[in-house]
């Protein structure tokens, strides 16, 4: 047996996931695990070369909802195309297991309507061939991929799995309910699930218009439930809370944490309605934290925002009537008519009307921008359209019109509707600096025709460490870091994240000076050509897992190292 490694990197800097000061050095490579960082004399059976290239530990993104995808797919773009090693799904409470064939259709219409992830798409690509959890984690071991995947129980589907249409309708459970989901998600952990997803929100709902099932689930049962994962091994609860119940819903999900000395994972952001309460909820944590519950806030690297467009999911004239009337057509078709004056006229001459589409904002074009290219998701508030109107002596529904007309139909409007109530994302800066947050909330697989935030992994490279001019940045070491070690310890996977020996060779080789992002466009590269928004990045020259070059220059090379994780990880 040689002792020859089968990959070198040469002479990089490296941000090795400590948070510590960039250095050069070699890292060394054999049987999936780092085994040197330093001077390596001896060649590797492959070597790239890295002198005044970025290296650092592959990305870790705890928030994406690929638990669809991953059945029909091997390649989990749009994430590993943005430097990420590792995803864990099963976010929010939604997912596929465990499932009775008669509620498959429930599950993908919560999925559908939580996640923007079309109910066809997901008819024709889930291949349904398991029922319980342990046996969708069994049958996902059988498959490799172009990264890690780890899986969460969702809480919906485990809550309509034993109540049926009670749990359905969000009735209250028995004692004899908990008793049995707390088996269930028991045995999910022994199967290698990583935690536990649940959703409080009322902005999750189905694509028929009904909440999602565990959005008023007791206390009793989210304590016995976490008890039980707690109790088989280690696994974190993640959750997703409503502004409008935070005050009641935030101690009672601290509460079942220290009950249960369960680990927990929520998301945080700025919301307009309350722009300050992000200060409080992050003092609750950290207050929290000290009394010795393990916690982590999930926190955007940007604005949470919406693209609206005619090829989209929704746009700003989709209630109005005129609108309503052509909106069945075929987007060539669609086009066409929007470019007639009469359609045109018509259609500006009325105003949007009431829908409870929770994803439906009735139009404030003072926080209406055009993204441009390159994509700018700091823009001042004279960039908005209402501000750009004012200034032409227009109404800012014309700005919108003529822009999504643009590209052959193919334009593009943003609207930020969290962490930005400032007009600019000093709070999310505060945010990211806070000791108890990582980076979360990508949503990768999700969203298909609405939100395009899985290059939130790059984003942070690239505008936090080098591009932004509104305000302070970060360094590049803390932002690997938090990414990268800090994301990954918080779902209990301590054998990656750093380069360090010992621990698994998931690595980016990143040309900085050129890491860049593309604005979204939409491809229909679904199963039954379905829909999603994806965007182009330059930079990654090499994305490497488990000791193979996955990605190389920007494109795939077919290799897929990429395993289901079973369960939370020590280092060898």
């Amino acid at each position: 047996m040689t002792d020859q490694p089968d990959l070198v990197i040469r002479g990089g800097t490296l941000a090795d996931g400590t948070g510590n000061d960039l250095y050069e050095a070699d890292v060394a490579i054999k049987d999936g695990r780092i085994t040197q960082v330093g001077k390596v004399s001896a060649r590797g059976f492959e070597e790239i070369e890295a002198k005044g290239k970025l290296v650092t530990p592959g990305f870790v993104d705890v928030h994406t909802h690929y638990d669809g995808q991953v059945t029909w797919s091997h390649d989990i773009t749009p994430s590993s195309q943005n430097g990420v090693t590792t995803a864990i799904m099963g976010n929010c409470g939604v997912g596929f297991a465990p499932c009775r064939p008669a509620d498959h259709q429930r599950l993908i219409q919560l999925m559908e309507g939580v996640e923007d992830i079309p109910e066809p798409v997901l008819e024709a690509g889930i291949p349904w061939e398991w029922e319980s959890f342990p046996d969708y984690m069994d049958w996902l071991s059988k498959r490799h991929f172009d990264m890690d995947i780890g899986a969460q129980l969702p809480h919906a589907a485990l809550r309509v799995y034993v109540m049926g249409e009670r749990g359905a309708r969000r009735d209250p459970a028995t004692a004899e309910d908990n008793r049995a989901m707390a088996s269930l998600a028991g045995d999910a952990v022994r199967s290698g699930a990583l935690g536990f997803s649940t959703s409080r929100t009322l902005n999750h709902r189905t694509s028929t218009g009904d909440y999602t099932p565990t959005l008023k689930a007791g206390e009793d049962e989210l304590t016995a439930i976490a008890g039980a994962m707690h109790g088989a091994g280690r696994s974190v609860l993640q959750f997703v809370l409503d502004l409008s119940t935070l005050h009641e819903d935030l101690p009672m999900m601290l509460r079942v944490a220290e009950s249960t000395n369960c680990p927990i994972s929520f998301s945080v952001t700025q919301n307009d309605k309350a722009p300050e309460r992000w200060r409080q909820t992050l003092a609750e944590i950290n207050e929290a934290a000290a009394r010795g519950l393990s916690i982590t806030a999930q926190i955007p690297a940007r604005p949470v925002g919406l693209l609206l467009g005619l090829e989209l999911s929704r746009n700003p004239f989709q209630t109005h009537p005129s609108y309503r009337a052509i909106a069945h057509l075929p987007l060539n078709e669609r086009v066409a008519r929007l470019q007639q004056s009469e359609v045109r006229d018509a259609i500006l001459s009325e105003s949007a009307t009431t829908t409870d589409d929770p994803l439906f904002f009735k139009p404030n074009y003072d926080k209406m921008y055009l993204l441009g290219d390159p994509p700018d998701y700091e823009q001042p508030p004279e960039k908005t359209l209402g501000a750009q109107a004012r200034a032409r002596g227009c109404k800012p529904e014309e700005l919108a019109y003529d822009a999504m007309l643009s590209g052959h139909g193919r334009g593009m409007l943003y609207v930020p509707f969290l962490n930005y109530s400032d007009g600019n994302l000093d709070a999310t800066y505060e945010m990211l600096r806070d000791p108890r947050s990582v980076p979360g909330l990508s949503d990768g697989g999700a969203h298909c025709g609405i939100i395009c935030d899985a290059s939130f992994p790059t984003y942070l490279l690239t505008h936090w460490t080098r591009d932004r001019s509104r305000g302070n940045r970060l360094s590049i070491p803390f932002v690997v870091a938090a990414q990268s070690r800090k994301t990954a310890l918080s779902v209990g996977l301590e054998d990656r994240g750093l380069l360090a020996p010992g621990y698994k060779a998931d690595v980016n080789v990143i040309d900085y000076d050129r890491l860049h992002l593309h604005p979204p466009k939409v491809h229909y590269d679904l199963p039954v050509g379905g829909r999603r928004l994806m965007q182009e990045v330059d930079g990654y020259d090499a994305t490497i897992v488990a000791g193979r070059v996955t990605r190389r220059g920007g494109q795939a090379t077919g290799a897929r190292p990429g395993r289901l994780i079973r369960g939370a990880q020590a280092v060898n």
